[in-house]
């Protein structure tokens, strides 16, 4: 059985970088679902169905947090680049790019 988030075969994969593949699937599940609720919530007129949307998108970010935690447990250079974009003031470009030269010497 082959699933879409292999392009390869999956049978010689290790069972880490197979979880790895579930996980970045599962990272992509929750921001689309993300987009789903943002879409929704900004159409919806009923108030009390507004307020449960909103709690069900809050719960696709803690899930999406969750999934991203993982995976940057996972790769470190991947969690040097976050940690040196994300949540950082000033011009996001920059950052990525000094981010990008401290993970080089990982």
């Amino acid at each position: 059985m082959s699933f879409d988030q292999y392009h390869e075969p999956a049978n010689e994969l290790t069972q880490k970088t197979r979880t790895f593949a579930r996980m970045l699937t599962s990272l992509t599940e929750e921001a689309e679902a993300i987009g789903w609720y943002e879409q929704r919530i900004s159409l919806e007129k009923d108030k009390k169905a507004k307020k449960i949307m909103e709690k069900a998108q809050e719960e696709e970010f803690i899930h999406f947090a969750m999934d991203l935690e993982f995976l940057l447990r996972q790769k470190e250079k991947w969690k040097v680049i976050m940690q040196n974009v994300l949540f950082k003031e000033g011009d996001i470009t920059e950052n990525a790019e000094k981010a990008e030269k401290k993970a080089e010497q990982q």
